[in-house]
């Protein structure tokens, strides 16, 4: 297949805003499905997966390949909820074109501005649908001037609705200058609305003449310049990211999906029309005749299949039984069978050509962030994935479950790389880690459903740790006799405060031979395994100078064992008048969230104890900067979600130790003991 009749198209947008629907109206009306499938009704070609149909929603990248007027169109569906943003980045590396679908009921949204954040900073193309035009209270000029500022480029309208809000009656397509109904057949444009269709026609002039310097003369010159002329130059500008289209409609009425579908053929870029690839000092152009340049975006684990690796060809092209290089792992794969997809139906083929997106299986070593190449030595960047915000400490419900669940885990983070897990050995849990709670519970449901296992949730135990807050010195004696040999070990200890973050340091001042160079280590490694213990609730002691500097030995008595004991001793009587104090974990956290919701977030996060840090509007959004403790933080995503109406997300990473207040200390320490009893 030729590159230029290829388009790679991802819809993307908050949760909610019609993003799936869309995608099953865009394969009912290219005749790639015989009905419209809904996701209300559990009929969706994207929304497949036993969650999915329980939430009512998508939480998985959904990829759907169809043909439109001899066009193979690769059409990527994308979850909106902040907990499943993995699954749109990895969208986005697979496209050339991005839809960005605004609700005209919420306008634009956190998600969306997030993901449109995202998609522009890889310089990918955009369009944008607004959807859900036949509800009521929706303004599509306003919705429309609102996306202008929040992309800060330059917006044109192609298609506008014909009807208000609670009365769509169909959409008119500015460049052709029809009007069609909600079954996409042409009717007549309403006089009253030929000004307004006249007023985006001259914008969408205005538009192509800022980027194409014959037209711009055209223009100042005050010659009229025919729509048609204006055409090429926007498809270019497209390209090159200088202006986006704007499209209205309402996916549930199938009004403006006719519309989206012919604008992406027409307007969208084919592969070839992208700027050269740009690896290890080479330029590859992306055509049939360059070296083969594939990358995997995307795992799915499949029952029967086994590992589907979600691939986007970049360049060139292979054959089934071909062999190819994972630069990325430094291990050879060969191409066995080669899939087309659409929701969960696979097409098999043997080729593979420049601009398809398919799935490759049987691959031994390959995963998510992969390169696949022939003749070229070298790996595209990994995909960067957003770190994990939360973390839940898990145990199974039945014993000796704990390989299938180590299996399943492994797995799972194939599929989705914004999750892991790993057991703690200092808190002796395992601990699942992700973007949010219902992130976390839907890894759950299908660690159950897929691999038959059964976990508890349970709150994961807080790192804490103790210091000092004095300059201190003690003895440490030992001294046992017994028949024969007897144990004599002594040191003197002092211990000095150190910085936040300095952790453990460990000096020898030991003059004249007071205790023998060849039991320092020892003395050293009863501070060592004292640390561990601590003092005052059992958390390790950190951030302090244990310095040896005095103490006698026995020419007979004397042992390894003895010095560890005193070394250890010594610390016990320093801790006793040290100060002693509980340090906490504490996490910088972002949360972004409407300017109407900020009184709320902030004075919750006032209620954890945190301490806000700054604020700074992005857009329409603001973004709140705090350090929280890490143990108030518990099921945060949860309670945010319910403040925001699911408007409001949250980035959070390990900041500092700080001390924990008095009163808070107590009940630590008191919690502590009753588990250790």
């Amino acid at each position: 297949m030729a590159e230029n009749e290829i388009r790679n198209i991802g819809l993307f947008g908050h949760a909610g805003s019609g993003k799936t629907t869309i995608a099953d109206g865009l394969l009912f009306l290219a005749g790639a499905n015989t009905r419209f499938g809904k996701v209300t009704e559990q009929t969706s070609v994207f929304d497949t997966e036993p969650e999915e149909q329980d939430k009512v929603c998508s939480l998985n990248l959904g990829l759907a390949s169809f043909k439109h007027e001899n066009v193979l169109v690769n059409l990527i569906d994308t979850p909106g909820y902040a907990d499943f943003i993995g699954e749109a980045i990895s969208g986005i590396e697979a496209i050339d074109c991005a839809v960005v679908v605004v609700d005209a009921v919420g306008g634009v949204e956190v998600g969306t501005e997030r993901l449109l954040g995202e998609i522009t900073e890889k310089k990918i193309p955009v369009a944008f649908f607004i959807n859900k035009l036949a509800k009521e209270n929706t303004d599509f000029q306003k919705t429309f001037s609102t996306i202008g500022e929040v992309h800060k480029k330059s917006v044109v309208a192609v298609t506008i609705p014909l009807g208000q809000a609670g009365k769509l009656n169909g959409v008119i397509d500015i460049i052709k200058g029809k009007a069609y109904d909600a079954n996409g057949k042409e009717i007549a444009v309403p006089d009253d609305m030929k000004d307004v269709v006249q007023n985006y026609r001259d914008k969408f002039v205005e538009a192509a003449a800022d980027l194409d310097e014959g037209l711009m003369n055209k223009y100042i010159e005050g010659e009229k310049v025919e729509l048609e002329e204006c055409i090429d130059p926007v498809k270019k500008g497209i390209t090159a990211g200088n202006v986006a289209l704007c499209l209205a409609g309402d996916a549930m009425a199938l009004i403006g999906i006719k519309s989206l579908l012919e604008v992406a053929v027409e307007f969208m870029p084919s592969p070839q029309m992208l700027p050269d690839i740009q690896l290890a000092g080479k330029s590859i152009k992306r055509e049939n005749a360059s070296p083969f340049l594939g990358y995997v975006f995307k795992t799915v684990v499949e029952p029967h299949l086994g590992e589907v690796c979600y691939t986007r060809i970049l360049s060139g092209s292979a054959k089934s039984g071909d062999l190819v290089d994972n630069t990325t792992k430094s291990s050879e794969e060969k191409i066995n069978q080669i899939f087309l997809i659409k929701g969960k139906e696979k097409t098999e083929i043997d080729e593979l050509n420049t601009g398809m997106i398919v799935g490759l299986v049987k691959l031994k070593n390959t995963n998510t962030g992969d390169t696949l190449t022939k003749g070229l030595n070298a790996s595209l960047p990994p995909i960067e994935f957003p770190t994990p915000s939360i973390s839940m400490a898990i145990v199974p419900k039945e014993k000796g479950d704990e390989e299938k669940i180590s299996t399943g885990l492994t797995r799972l983070h194939d599929e989705d790389p914004t999750f892991a897990f790993a057991f703690d050995p200092e808190i002796k849990q395992l601990i699942i880690s992700g973007i949010g709670e219902l992130h976390l519970d839907i890894i759950l449901s299908r660690l159950k459903r897929k691999y038959g296992v059964s976990v508890d949730l349970v709150k994961p135990r807080i790192k804490y740790r103790e210091t000092f807050t004095k300059k201190t010195s003690a003895q440490g004696k030992y001294k046992k006799q017994t028949g024969g040999h007897g144990q004599y070990g002594d040191c003197w200890l002092k211990v000095d405060p150190l910085e936040r973050g300095t952790g453990f340091e460990f000096v020898d001042e030991i003059v004249g031979g007071s205790i023998p160079s060849r039991y320092i280590p020892s003395v050293e490694k009863g501070v060592k395994e004292g640390l561990e213990h601590g003092f005052l609730a059992g958390f390790p002691l950190t951030d302090i100078k244990v310095t040896v500097y005095d103490g006698s030995y026995h020419p007979v008595d004397s042992s390894d064992i003895a010095f560890k004991i005193a070394a250890s001793m010594s610390l016990k009587a320093n801790a006793e008048k040290g100060g002693v104090v509980l340090l906490e974990p504490i996490q910088e956290v972002e949360v972004y969230v409407p300017e109407s919701f900020m009184g709320d977030v902030i004075g919750d996060l006032n209620s954890r104890r945190g301490k806000i840090m700054g604020m700074e509007g992005e857009g329409k959004i603001q973004k709140i900067k705090a350090l929280v403790p890490m143990a108030e933080m518990y099921k945060y995503s949860t309670s945010l979600r319910s403040m925001t109406q699911g408007r409001g997300f949250f980035k959070m990473n390990f900041s500092h130790y700080e001390e924990v207040p008095r009163d808070v200390s107590q009940k630590i320490a008191d919690e502590a003991k009753k588990t250790k009893e």
